[in-house]
């Protein structure tokens, strides 16, 4: 629904939850509310909202300085200044405790829509910015949102050049649709990519660790992803202690990382190095 908050009349989104899901108790409701929408998610109107807060600190980390200016200050969102790791880190765990889990599982998550220019056209054409911010979306709690044509490189500035037509096939970035046809298949293989806990292993310089996992009891044998990021230009070396991890993911399913694991004492570590621009998911 666009521009919801325009509508003053007491109790009317609320009325209209309670008519469209009385035609369709799976209808799916969403709200285009840029900021903080706990107002708008309270159980008697929308299902989800166009995550922008997401998409704000997603952009920043990712694409960092690449970002030009002048793509996005005219925006009701803010994917600026550069985010470090632990910045980011910061910034979603804020978002994570924003809204009860099952809001979290709900929320539109997105990274351009047509109120923004295109994440490759605000990154400055780096194809890396766009590979990493999918990264990051595709293991997100939440609905995914690929505006059309982001996975084929398509560019454009702030609306309307951000609606240009589909491109022709000759014209499809392939190497961007390869990343996003991985990265979907994946979230449809392991559904702790859609519905298990997010916990924060590292946030160091330049490189973000985080695990998706599915405890036993969900019937999905413990399943446990690491997916790791380094928005540096320079490769990232981190040892993790594995205090927040119940298995050792050691089979690399996307990216290209170097792992290792050790035990030192009575404590499991995880040593992986990560070459510059890029991300992994390391599954078990």
């Amino acid at each position: 629904m666009d521009v919801p908050f325009e509508i003053k009349t007491p109790g009317f989104w609320q009325e209209f939850r309670d008519r469209v899901k009385a035609i369709n108790p799976q209808a799916y409701i969403v709200g285009e509310v840029w900021g903080d929408s706990r107002q708008w998610l309270d159980g008697t109107q929308f299902d989800g909202v166009m995550n922008y807060l997401f998409t704000s600190a997603a952009i920043a980390f990712t694409a960092g300085e690449r970002v030009i200016l002048e793509h996005v200050r005219s925006r009701d969102y803010q994917p600026y200044p550069p985010l470090s790791a632990p910045e980011y880190a910061e910034k979603i765990q804020e978002l994570l405790t924003l809204y009860p889990w099952e809001i979290q599982l709900t929320q539109l998550n997105l990274l351009a829509s047509h109120d923004t220019a295109r994440l490759i056209t605000i990154a400055d054409g780096d194809q890396a910015s766009v590979k990493l911010a999918t990264l990051l979306l595709m293991t997100f709690p939440g609905a995914p949102s690929i505006y059309y044509g982001d996975e084929v490189g398509l560019p454009g500035a702030i609306d309307p050049d951000c609606r240009r037509g589909f491109p022709q096939k000759s014209a499809w970035n392939q190497e961007l649709l390869y990343t996003h046809r991985q990265l979907i298949a994946l979230r449809h293989l392991y559904p702790c990519l859609r519905i298990g806990e997010y916990n924060l292993l590292y946030a160091q310089g330049d490189l973000y660790v985080f695990s998706r996992s599915l405890s036993q009891e969900s019937g999905n044998d413990g399943e446990e992803l690491i997916v790791a990021v380094n928005t540096g230009t320079a490769s990232a070396h981190a040892n993790i202690e594995a205090v927040n991890l119940h298995s050792h993911p050691e089979k690399i399913l996307y990216g290209q990382v170097e792992i290792n694991w050790e035990q030192t004492g009575e404590i499991d570590m995880l040593s992986l190095n990560l070459p510059p621009r890029s991300g992994c998911i390391i599954g078990n």
